[in-house]
This record gives structure tokens, C-alpha cells and sequence, in this order.
């Protein structure tokens, strides 16, 4: 896949080598975790596109689910991203894979448990599921509702996604306006707990305040 991709030979020689170098999802994770800061820009001013990604060293979900769908794009993988849709909170942005016919994710997150999903799931709920007592606002509610199906950014190879100088706004607002898939019913809805206190704070370890 790699020689017959030519929407790749947009990076430069160097580009490419850094996300090829990384060799495997984990590793994608890893840095997206520990070598790319978090971009405290208020919702809704940026949405770089991966090479302006690795430019700036920062990323906020969306722009680190970017660069992470070119990074397994450049690895052979297929380029997906999914939406994971929420109430009184805000979406999250998933690049998803499959290894042996089975979801994993990588993801940029201010919460310690909304990032990587080992490629151990069997379908796409049982993936978003397991976001699932990790998503949760600011007041303890859980607030994970429904997730799209996977998106295959080569729609957007007409707007330069990969490498644009420009903010790709028209992936988030695909995914926005994509159909999306409830979790669960409504009558539990109204019945969800609220956060453990200690899973709360766990989430929150090493979170970047604004």
C-alpha cells in the first residue's frame, strides 16, 4: 500500500520517515502522548492539519486524531476516523484500525482514559464502550452517548488534509453531521451514577489546564 498511495508524496521525504518511523499504533500513541504538547487554543479556532501538527507540537483531540489516521495511513493502514457524540460535553475524535478483524484506537485527550484502545475489540460498539465510565464532564456525569462509523479521510484528499497550511474545518464538520449510533436507551439515561471520585481524578492525572 505504501509504494501505490499517492496521496503520500505530499510530505516531504523527512515527514514521511518520522511517521513511518514510528512503526506500529502503539507507538503512534506514545508520541502523541509524550512528545506533542496540548493545544490550549479555546474549541473551535484550530484545526491544523497533520504536517502543521508536527510543525507546532501541539494538538488538541481532533488535530492529534489527524495526525494519527496519516500515521497509520503512511504504516499501510486505512486512514479512519470516528466520532464518539456526547451531551453537556464534547465530542471526541478516535482514529481506529483493525489488526486480525479486530478495532483498536488511538486518540489525543486532556483525559488520561479516553486515548489508546488496544485492537482487541470485536466491533465498533464494544470499542466505544469501552470509552464509555471514562467520559465524563467536568460535573461527574457520564456523558457518552452514541459514536459514528468509521470515516475514511481519502474523501479529503482533494483538500490537501495531510499537509494543508490551512485549517482542515471540513473534517469536523462531516463527522459532526454524520449518522451516529446510540449507546444506550434513554430510559438508563436518566438513571447513570455519577463519577467515582477516584476514577474522576484518575482521569484528570496530567491534564493540561487551559
Amino acid at each position: 500500500m505504501r509504494a501505490s498511495d499517492p496521496a503520500l508524496s505530499a510530505f516531504t521525504r523527512q515527514e514521511l520517515s518520522l511517521l513511518r518511523g514510528w512503526k506500529k499504533p502503539s507507538r503512534i500513541q506514545r508520541f502523541l502522548d509524550e512528545e506533542l504538547g496540548y493545544n490550549k487554543e479555546p474549541d473551535g479556532l484550530t484545526c491544523y492539519s497533520p504536517r502543521t501538527v508536527l510543525r507546532r507540537g501541539v494538538a488538541h483531540c481532533m488535530e492529534g486524531a489527524l495526525l494519527a489516521a496519516a500515521a497509520l495511513r503512511a504504516l499501510g493502514f486505512p486512514p479512519l476516523l470516528a466520532d464518539l457524540e456526547a451531551v453537556r460535553d464534547d465530542d471526541h475524535v478516535l482514529a481506529v484500525f483493525r489488526q486480525d478483524g479486530l478495532w483498536g484506537a488511538i486518540a489525543k485527550s486532556n483525559y488520561a482514559g479516553l486515548r489508546f484502545r488496544e485492537p482487541v475489540y470485536r466491533s465498533l460498539r464494544e470499542l466505544a464502550m469501552s470509552y464509555f465510565e471514562h467520559y465524563y464532564n467536568p460535573a461527574g456525569e457520564k456523558t457518552l452517548r452514541a459514536y459514528s462509523r468509521p470515516v475514511s479521510l481519502r474523501r479529503f484528499d482533494r483538500i490537501h488534509w495531510m499537509t494543508s497550511a490551512e485549517d482542515v474545518w471540513a473534517v469536523p464538520e462531516y463527522l459532526a453531521a454524520a449518522p451516529h449510533i446510540r449507546l444506550l436507551p434513554r430510559s438508563r439515561e436518566r438513571s447513570l451514577s455519577r463519577m467515582d471520585n477516584r476514577l474522576y481524578q484518575a482521569g484528570r492525572f496530567g491534564a493540561v489546564e487551559p
